[in-house]
């Protein structure tokens, strides 16, 4: 099968890429990433893209006049690369309706919560403070809004008694290592149909 490729957008230590990478490399996803770009200098995202020789690109916010330049010198990166799919691995910038619209079903996020449930920013901590039982991860394709495009999957860990943003962060990073490359061979192998809100898994 000829690989797909896609590009990984991201913002700091990149577990999640390096899960990625980790699968391409024992042959478990026809899929390569051509292009990394970070948002910020020196991040270890950048580092294990070098190791797994992948093309490494910064594009920092503050060096652009606008968020529409910011955006433009991304998606010429992109495009340049010839990646099919943009791919959000803890990119912490929201991207524009213009940028997501560009991208229609296109680009797929990660999430650090059950959505619907805690979308945003500190999504570990809110599962924690709201005294939920389950929390967990989900895989979804990004629309215009906040972590609110059509589920691909998600998985689940217990909340348990005394858990802190920490360690339920950590237990939930473990699940998203293994979501993240799951929902990649699905789109890999076009096993993915969008149908309004719901995406369904061909067999």
């Amino acid at each position: 099968m000829d690989k797909r490729k896609i590009g990984v957008l991201v913002s700091g230590r990149g577990s999640n890429l390096q899960a990625i990478i980790d699968c391409i490399s024992k042959g478990d996803i026809p899929l390569e990433i051509t292009a990394v770009i970070s948002d910020k200098d020196d991040v270890l995202a950048l580092e294990r893209a070098a190791k797994a020789k992948i093309a490494g690109f910064t594009v920092n916010r503050r060096e652009c006049s606008s968020k529409e330049e910011f955006e433009e010198k991304i998606n010429a990166i992109l495009i340049k690369a010839g990646c099919e799919l943009v791919v959000l691995a803890g990119f912490m910038r929201i991207l524009s309706a213009a940028f997501v619209n560009r991208w229609q079903n296109r680009i797929i996020n990660i999430h650090p919560a059950v959505l619907p449930s805690f979308p945003g920013l500190d999504a570990q901590k809110q599962a924690v403070n709201y005294g939920v039982k389950i929390s967990g991860c989900t895989v979804h394709f990004v629309d215009e809004g906040t972590d609110s495009g059509p589920i691909i999957l998600q998985k689940t860990v217990f909340v348990l008694d005394g858990d802190t943003e920490e360690t339920l962060a950590a237990r939930i990073l473990e699940q998203e290592h293994k979501a993240l490359p799951e929902a990649l061979k699905l789109w890999a192998e076009n096993k993915l149909i969008i149908e309004g809100r719901c995406v369904k898994i061909l067999a």
